[in-house]
This record gives structure tokens, C-alpha cells and sequence, in this order.
């Protein structure tokens, strides 16, 4: 099958290679009369424009990659979600990658999107380690948005929420509940959600005169939470309450309470973290601090676009959401 070139095009409408290209990508350059000829030539030759090799003339796709932590998450699928409307009405596409919580596959994958010079990179990295290879991706021209992160001190734009004021929600929540002492269910402590979680939860049970019980997780999955469970029901003096660091943990904190014959709440309290569906929906609907999911998606994806539209004279911004928390059924109770 022979395909129609631009050369084709310019023939049979009598101009140029040039004004053809103007036609496609800049239309208001061409007087309207010509405009219309070089159209009519591309109905009627079926001409298809060659995307990809445009992109590629230009050093630039139109992908947007999203690097998650955890594809299976419906937190990050609704971060994701949030973002793609916005790139799609800029004429982008989205890819999603996931690292895994692994620090080396999270490598791999901006070693790829390095080479296929990603249009912009939104990302939720493992941990602190990360920074080096983020700085190499904006080096070579390809701005990064972190998600769910801070910034810090890294030279880049952000959208986070104060995760420190939502372990503080769920530990307070608890507190005035009764609970003297609560667990907290999460890990590794490298991810920097998890540890301001934790520090928030931490503050208040010591201003509380509560104790606190931390049971590290390698991961943030339904089966790190249930494997915790069984942990904590093997001590003699077991917590009242449990503030899981997201709600995989606390569905799977909440399973393992059941198989066992704990009732929630009236035995043990649990709060998550996200307030993802699955929270509401849940045997017992858990009590979770609400993140802005999709709102922190989209701004991401804004504040992106904004510094490719602005280039060198793009001033970095770092936006930061308050948590809330959704008190449901598995903190009913006050002792």
C-alpha cells in the first residue's frame, strides 16, 4: 500500500512543501484561499500526518508518563484519572509505569522514558534516593511534577497533601474515642508518606499520654496488613485502635480482625488512609483521612503544562491540600 507524503499533497494543491507544513501546524500563516487548496488536496489524497515522525524531528513525543508506587492502588488510578483529561485536552497521551516500591525497577523505567524524551514526568518516587535520576530527566530539557511529595529542597514543581495533619486527624480521632493505646500499621518508613504519617499519629499520643505500638510493613498491601494483625493479636496487652498508613492496610488490618472474631469497633477501632472506595464499601465502612485523589492529579498535570507553556521564565510552585477525615463504622464506638 502506497502511502500519501506531504511532497504529494504540495503537487496537487500547487505550493510548496512549506506551506503545507504551515498549513498543519500553523494554519493562521496561510492566506485562506491557499488554506483551502492545500485542504481539499489532503481529503481528497487521503493524506494521514505522520505524528510519529514529527515527534521524533522534533526530539519530543506527546506522552506524558505517571510513575506510581503502586499500580494496583486505586489512589494512584484516581490521581491518574485526574491528570489524563487535562493531558489528552492538550493533545497528550498518558503512560503509566509502576515502580513496585522498588527502587531499581523505579530506575528502569526513567532510564526509558530518558531515552524516549517524555514530553513531562509526573511521579511519586520510592524514596529520597530517586532525586539524582529526576535531576538527570531535567537536565535533558524533561520537566517533573512529584506527586503525593513534597517538594523539598529539589528545584521542581509539587503537589502534596500535609500528611503530618492527617496522622494527627486519625491519631486525635481515636484519642477522643477513649483508646489509650493504638498501633500503627505501615511501611517501609523510607517512603516519606508513611513517616509523616507516622510523625503526626506519634505527636499527639505523646501530648495524649497515649501509647503508641508501631508494627513495621515492607509494603502498603492488603497483605501487609493482615499479616500486622497477626502480629499485634499475639501480644497479651493488644491495642484498642489501629491507623493504618493507607486503606489496602486497613482492608486487610479489617480481615484479619474478622477471621479472628474481633469485632470492630467494639474490640478494635481501625482509621486508613486515602478514603479510596473500597473504604466506604468495606464489611465494615472504614474511617479513612480523605486525600484530594483526582484533584491532585489534575493540578499536577496543570503545573506541568504551565512550566512546558512558560519555559525559562517558570517560577516552580509547590501546593500543598489538607486531609479531612471520614468517620464511619469502624470507629463508632467510644469506650
Amino acid at each position: 500500500m502506497t502511502t500519501t507524503s506531504m511532497k504529494d499533497v504540495a503537487k496537487a494543491a500547487g505550493v510548496s512543501v512549506g506551506t503545507v507544513s504551515n498549513v498543519l501546524n500553523r494554519p493562521e500563516a496561510v492566506a485562506e484561499e491557499t488554506r483551502a487548496r492545500v485542504q481539499a488536496a489532503i481529503a481528497d489524497l487521503g493524506y494521514v500526518r505522520n505524528d510519529s515522525a514529527r515527534q521524533l524531528r522534533a526530539g519530543r513525543s506527546r506522552t506524558v508518563a505517571i510513575v506510581v508506587l503502586d499500580v494496583a492502588n486505586p489512589f494512584f488510578t484516581d490521581v491518574v484519572r485526574g491528570a489524563e483529561p487535562l493531558v489528552e485536552s492538550a493533545g497528550g497521551v498518558v503512560t503509566v509505569c509502576d515502580s513496585g516500591e522498588d527502587v531499581r525497577r523505579e530506575r528502569r523505567h526513567l532510564e526509558l522514558l530518558e531515552e524516549q524524551r517524555v514530553l513531562g514526568l509526573l511521579i511519586t518516587p520510592v524514596d529520597d534516593s530517586s532525586a539524582s535520576w529526576i535531576e538527570r530527566l531535567s537536565g535533558h530539557e524533561i520537566p517533573v511534577v512529584l506527586v503525593d511529595r513534597g517538594a523539598g529542597r529539589h528545584p521542581h514543581c509539587s503537589v502534596a497533601v500535609d500528611d503530618v495533619h492527617g496522622g494527627r486527624l486519625a491519631a486525635q480521632h481515636l484519642v477522643e474515642r477513649g483508646h489509650r493505646k493504638i498501633a500503627f500499621i505501615g511501611g517501609p518508613g523510607s517512603i516519606p508518606q508513611v513517616a509523616d504519617r507516622l510523625g503526626g499519629c506519634r505527636e499527639v499520643c505523646e501530648e495524649s499520654g497515649v501509647e503508641l505500638e508501631v508494627y513495621a510493613t515492607p509494603g502498603l498491601n492488603f497483605q501487609a496488613g493482615r499479616e500486622a494483625i497477626e502480629q499485634m493479636l499475639g501480644s497479651e496487652d493488644r491495642p484498642t485502635a489501629v491507623f493504618c498508613a493507607n486503606d489496602l492496610v486497613a482492608l486487610g488490618a479489617l480481615q484479619g480482625l474478622t477471621m479472628h472474631g474481633v469485632k470492630v469497633p467494639q474490640e478494635c477501632a481501625i482509621v486508613g488512609y486515602d478514603d479510596i472506595d473500597f473504604a466506604a464499601a468495606a464489611a465494615v465502612p472504614l474511617s479513612s483521612v480523605r486525600q484530594p485523589r483526582a484533584q491532585l492529579g489534575r493540578t499536577a498535570a496543570q503545573l506541568l503544562f504551565d512550566e512546558i507553556a512558560e519555559g525559562g521564565d517558570h517560577t516552580h510552585r509547590n501546593v500543598v491540600f489538607q486531609p479531612e477525615l471520614v468517620a464511619r463504622a469502624s470507629t463508632a464506638l467510644e469506650l
